[in-house]
């Protein structure tokens, strides 16, 4: 019997499932079963305005998780916070000491320079350790790579990934006439380098009459003035700018822009994230348009109840639906999968449909990109179709476009190598 006990209490374990009796609970009651996610992102720093506002994302997608039961009576999840500072030295770090405290699902998605070198280290955490394997929830690092040559079986991204939006950006763009000269400044590193890529291969492609006029790499959070990089885009002539830039890079060159009555339209990936719509303000309106999968002004708003709680409880934007759909698909797939064991849910998360906020969300088992509906949005005057504004400014994001979910998928090139199922 020590034997059968010991076995059970080395399973739990390796599973990375904390057991303690609810507290509270009805004698007899199943043992609460937790959860555990450990948040990798920057909480310190110059992006940590932004990690701390999705940790709060994540924190509160449990809790309603949890309220709601979505795993099933018994099971709760809890997010632990890690601060990787930004570095991928540091990320990787703590991914050793994730796995020592049996925590057995990582979610991580400030920069793919860190979700890149974190998917390789926790496959090969895997394929060496596969009784403490590690599940990757990617909700924003974008890299096209991560689902296509840097595939992973352990790896799910619930964000739609460069190539994507870029698709649905320029699909919208190829019918804006005013288009004619277009700057391109993006963070250096690869997803920034993606951005440009990408923009340029599908303008030329679309629209072989715009002239690409300028380009600029901009080092990772360490700009702290972008107006010589204005004055570059003046002087260009540029009418249009594209950017992949987030965090304290959007909000400062979004702020010298205005400073410098910068007049050029600006088509970003995260004109939503926390702190740039304060730095738009009016001058953003009407200039100012973002590529995403989800905003609060989106027609049939399944989530304008998780909206205005959670900006009433903490007076900030909840605009990351990839936290909640992640901690949704993923009780989903332990409910399916009757374990929170990493290679069973794994197993029942990949290719799992179900129904999201804004429709059938899929995550495509060939590559574990989740494919959901894209929107092309403008920031403006709140009002009529802009019925909530973005951090109390007065301004909002309206629709131009919605991107159905079988128009914003892409083909991919993975070859992902799969564990037998248990």
């Amino acid at each position: 019997m020590r034997r059968i006990a010991l076995g059970m209490l080395l399973a739990v374990a390796a599973s990375g499932v904390a057991w303690a009796q609810g507290k509270g609970a009805p004698k007899g009651a199943p043992a609460v079963q937790t959860v555990k996610i450990a948040y990798l992102d920057p909480l310190s720093g110059p992006f940590a305005a932004v990690g701390q506002n999705i940790l709060r994302h994540f924190q509160f997608a449990a809790e309603q998780a949890n309220a709601k039961q979505l795993a099933g009576p018994g099971w709760r999840f809890e997010i632990v916070p890690f601060d990787t500072k930004g570095s991928p030295q540091e990320a990787l770090t703590l991914l050793r000491a994730v796995a020592d405290q049996g925590i057995r699902y990582v979610a991580q998605g400030q920069g793919s320079h860190v979700a890149i070198p974190l998917s390789e280290a926790i496959t090969r955490n895997n394929e060496r350790n596969p009784n403490q394997s590690i599940v990757f929830l990617n909700y924003a690092a974008i890299d096209p790579d991560l689902t296509n040559s840097k595939c992973s079986f352990w790896h799910f991204a619930f964000d739609a990934n460069v190539e994507m939006k870029m698709e649905a950006l320029t699909d919208y763009m190829k019918e804006r006439p005013e288009i004619k000269n277009v700057y391109l400044l993006n963070q250096n590193y690869s997803f920034g380098q993606q951005v440009a890529r990408y923009a340029k291969d599908l303008l030329a492609r679309k629209r072989p009459d715009v002239k690409i006029v300028g380009e600029d790499f901009v080092p990772l959070g360490q700009v702290r003035d972008f107006s010589p990089y204005i004055a570059k885009i003046r002087a260009a002539g540029a009418d249009t700018v594209i950017t992949g830039n987030w965090g304290t890079d959007l909000v400062l060159f979004v702020r010298a822009a205005r400073d410098a009555g910068l007049t050029a339209n600006f088509y970003t990936y995260y004109a939503g994230v926390v702190g740039t719509p304060t730095a738009m303000g009016a001058s953003g309106a009407d200039r100012v348009r973002q590529v995403s999968y989800w905003h609060p002004n989106i027609e049939k708003n399944a989530l304008e109840p998780v909206y205005l709680e959670f900006k009433k409880r903490f007076n900030e934007e909840w605009y990351v639906l990839a936290a909640h759909n992640a901690i949704a698909m993923l009780a989903e797939a332990i409910k399916r999968a009757g374990s929170a064991d990493p290679l069973r849910v794994a197993h029942a998360m990949s290719g799992l449909k179900m129904m999201g906020p804004t429709g059938e969300i899929e995550m495509r088992a060939r590559d574990h990109q989740l494919q959901q509906p894209l929107y092309v949005s403008t920031f403006t005057k709140a009002g009529g179709a802009v019925k909530h504004d973005a951090e109390n400014t007065g301004f909002g994001f309206r629709t131009e476009r919605v991107i159905p979910t079988y128009v914003a998928a892409t083909p991919t090139s993975c070859n992902m190598q799969r564990p037998p199922k248990p």
